[in-house]
């Protein structure tokens, strides 16, 4: 199994788990794993946590998964969608 998954699976606190699902989208082997592991990545992206990877990937079922210079700004899987969710999460 991927390094950054076993990371993720053995994470004992958030950032860890951020730091290690970060790194499994970047290098797109997330998108390999079984279902619940894209489902999970795609909630932490989703949530601000992470960003989509930096550069595009292929999915196990060949869809294309973009980069994260692919979407719109602000757009989930962005930059400046991650720093405005955390913005609000700091503001309350």
């Amino acid at each position: 199994m991927n390094a950054p998954i076993l990371d993720f699976e053995n994470a004992t606190d958030h950032e860890t788990a951020v730091k290690a699902m970060q790194r499994a989208i970047n290098d797109g082997s997330v998108w390999h794993m079984q279902g619940s592991m894209g489902r999970a990545a795609m909630d932490m992206i989703r949530a601000g946590d992470c960003v989509l990877g930096t550069k595009a990937h292929r999915d196990y079922w060949g869809n294309i998964v973009p980069s994260r210079t692919d979407v719109k700004p602000g757009t989930v899987g962005s930059l400046t969608y991650q720093k405005k969710v955390r913005r609000e999460r700091e503001d309350g």
